[in-house]
C-alpha cells in the first residue's frame, strides 16, 4: 500500500539511459541474492551517481590513495545502490554482483570496509556515518590534506541522536570538508516519516546546528551536478535531496512493503526489468 506523502514539487527528468542501466544492476544483484533493500536503493541512485560521476575525486585503480575524497553510505541497507555504483565504475568486475549476499561473496546486506574496495566504512547501525565522517574530515584538517568527506544519511536515519551529536561537532570545528546528504523519501521501513517522527522543519534545525543547506530534488541528475558545485566554503555542509523510495519502479514508488524484499519469484523479476527496459 502506497503512503500518502508531501513532497515539493520539481519538474524531475524521466530516467535516462544511464539510470535505468543502473537500477537493471541493483536488479541483477537483487536476483542473484535473492533478498535486499530495492526501494532505499532506487532512491539513492542519482545521489550515487552525480557524486562518483560528477564530484568525487577517487580512483577505481587505487581505492586507498590516500588524497582521495571520501564517501560513506551511513544508511548501509542502501548498499545495491552503492555497489551497482562502485561494480560500474570498476572498482571491482560487475560480475561479482551476481554473488550477492551468497556464502563467501564479499557482497554483503550491508558495505564492509577492508572487505569490498571502495567501501570507506562498515555501515549499516544506523546514526554513526556522520559521526565517522565528521572525524575523518578533522583528520583531513589536522593534516593540512585537501581531501573532503562526504555522508550519505537516510530520513528515518536521522532520528538517532548521535547524529545531531555529530552535526554539532562538525559545525564547533568548522569542518568546510564535510558534506553531509540527506536521502529525504519521506518514508522509513514501517511507514512514513510524519508519522513515525516527523522531521520538519528539517533545513531550518541544520542551519541552526551551524551548517550551510540547500534543498534540490535527488531525482534530477542536473540539479544535483549544479548543487555540489554550490557549497558553502566557510562551514559544513548539508544538501537535502527529496526523492522517491522505489524510483523508477512504479509498484515500488511510495510503497513501504519494498523498503525490503525476499524471494522474488521469476515472474515479479521480469516485470521489474520491464519496467526500467
Amino acid at each position: 500500500m502506497r503512503a500518502a506523502i508531501e513532497r515539493p514539487h520539481f519538474d524531475t527528468p524521466v530516467l535516462d539511459d544511464r539510470a535505468r542501466h543502473l537500477r537493471r544492476l541493483v536488479l541483477r544483484a537483487l536476483d542473484k541474492g535473492g533478498r535486499g533493500h530495492p526501494g532505499s536503493a532506487m532512491s539513492l541512485m542519482e545521489l550515487l551517481r552525480v557524486l562518483y560521476d560528477d564530484v568525487l575525486n577517487i580512483d577505481p585503480h587505487n581505492p586507498l590513495w590516500q588524497d582521495r575524497d571520501r564517501c560513506i553510505l551511513s544508511k548501509g541497507h542502501g548498499c545495491l545502490a552503492l555497489y551497482a555504483l562502485l561494480a560500474d565504475k570498476g572498482f571491482f568486475p560487475v560480475a561479482e554482483l551476481d554473488r550477492f549476499c551468497q556464502l563467501e561473496s564479499r557482497l554483503g546486506g550491508h558495505p564492509e570496509r577492508h572487505v569490498l574496495p571502495g567501501v570507506e566504512a562498515s555501515t549499516g547501525a544506523l546514526g554513526h556515518g556522520l559521526s565517522l565522517a565528521a572525524g575523518m574530515a578533522l583528520a583531513a584538517k589536522l593534516k593540512g590534506a585537501s581531501w573532503r568527506v562526504f555522508a550519505l544519511m537516510g530520513d528515518g536515519e536521522i532520528n538517532e541522536g548521535s547524529v545531531w551529536e555529530a552535526a554539532l561537532f562538525a559545525a564547533k570545528h568548522q569542518l568546510n570538508n564535510l558534506v553531509a546528504v540527506i536521502d529525504y523519501n519521506k518514508l522509513q521501513s514501517y511507514g512514513p516519516i510524519s508519522a513515525v517522527q516527523g522531521l520538519e522543519p528539517l533545513a531550518d534545525k541544520w542551519r541552526a546546528f551551524g551548517f550551510g543547506v540547500q534543498e534540490v530534488d535527488g531525482h534530477d541528475v542536473g540539479a544535483l551536478r549544479h548543487c555540489f558545485t554550490q557549497l558553502t566554503p566557510d562551514q559544513p555542509n548539508l544538501v537535502i535531496a527529496h526523492t522517491v523510495k522505489g524510483k523508477g519502479i512504479p509498484e515500488a514508488e511510495d510503497n513501504p512493503s519494498w523498503h525490503h524484499k525476499s524471494s522474488l519469484k521469476p515472474a515479479e523479476m521480469e516485470s521489474l526489468y520491464q519496467a526500467l527496459a
